[in-house]
């Protein structure tokens, strides 16, 4: 007796030859290796390092990567990282809805590419950018009379940031804006609800988990990066990210690597907790896209 009835019947062309699963997993052998390699041994190699000092095992690294001007760094990072994902998140959620229900399709196309585009132009290009626009002898600073060295405070670093942030939003919120189905909204409104009440008990609910998975996206882009920060601010803004350079380079002191490789493993924490929450979200979120 059949044990399924979707078990494979002999001479129905659908059963697995002998010895076909077993061996199934060698294809995926390089892309292993691969990983294995390039995130893998350096993974190894960045807790070994932030778990030893001195040549031997001990926790002082990752204590003193959580005290004094390491651990502000860590919160400004932090702090920089919620606001840009939180101003990102609602100028990008007004963008996308513009664009998702306006008539035009080009226009919808075009905003969508250059989103694309913009969402991934960063590091010194990107620093660069804004210095020749907004900087001490920027083109557009002299115009608006903008004070001297405005650019080069947290703030500043907040609006380049927004840069590629909103455009990235853009791209995560337009899918589930086009999942709100009209029906939704004839429906609410034949039931006497008003726009509000649309908003507030049928689209946002729908849309939250998109949302709070863009906030998410946002925050774990601004948390990591680093180039941009480098060339705009240097250490007058203190990131987490410039200090681990500066630890790895020597600049100030040297012999403190082993702190860098413990500021990264704090940061691979914290990028683990994001993760952590965006993936569920994202799960949820696509059960509304199809």
């Amino acid at each position: 007796m059949s044990r399924s009835g979707t078990e494979a019947r002999p001479g129905s062309g659908t059963e697995a030859r002998p010895g076909s699963g077993s061996r199934g997993w060698l294809g995926a052998l390089p892309l292993l290796a691969f990983f294995a390699l390039v995130f893998g041994v350096p993974a190894i190699v960045l807790v070994a390092g932030a778990f030893t000092a001195q040549g031997r095992p001990s926790l002082a690294n990752l204590s003193q990567s959580l005290q004094g001007g390491y651990l502000t760094a860590m919160l400004g990072s932090v702090r920089l990282s919620a606001v840009v994902a939180l101003l990102g998140a609602v100028l990008g959620t007004f963008l996308a809805h513009a664009i998702v229900t306006s008539r035009g399709t080009m226009l919808r196309e075009a905003v969508l590419t250059a989103s694309g585009v913009l969402a991934n132009f960063g590091g010194v290009p990107l620093a660069f950018f804004w210095i020749a626009t907004l900087g001490n002898s920027g083109v557009v600073s002299g115009l608006i009379g903008l004070p001297s060295g405005s650019l080069y405070t947290f703030w500043g670093l907040v609006v380049v940031y927004l840069y590629f942030s909103v455009p990235l939003m853009v791209l995560a919120m337009a899918p589930a804006l086009d999942g709100l189905r009209p029906q939704w909204r004839e429906a609410a409104a034949n039931s006497g609800a008003t726009t509000w009440h649309y908003w507030r008990f049928v689209a946002l609910p729908v849309l939250a988990p998109a949302m709070l998975g863009g906030v998410v996206l946002l925050f774990g882009g601004a948390f990591s990066a680093y180039a941009t920060a480098n060339a705009m601010v240097g250490t007058v803004v203190p990131l987490v990210t410039l200090k681990i350079a500066s630890a790895l380079t020597g600049d100030v002191l040297i012999g403190y690597e082993n702190i860098a490789l413990a500021l990264s493993l704090d940061m691979v924490v914290v990028a683990g907790l994001v993760m952590a929450i965006y993936l569920p979200l994202q799960r949820r979120t696509s059960r509304w896209l199809h």
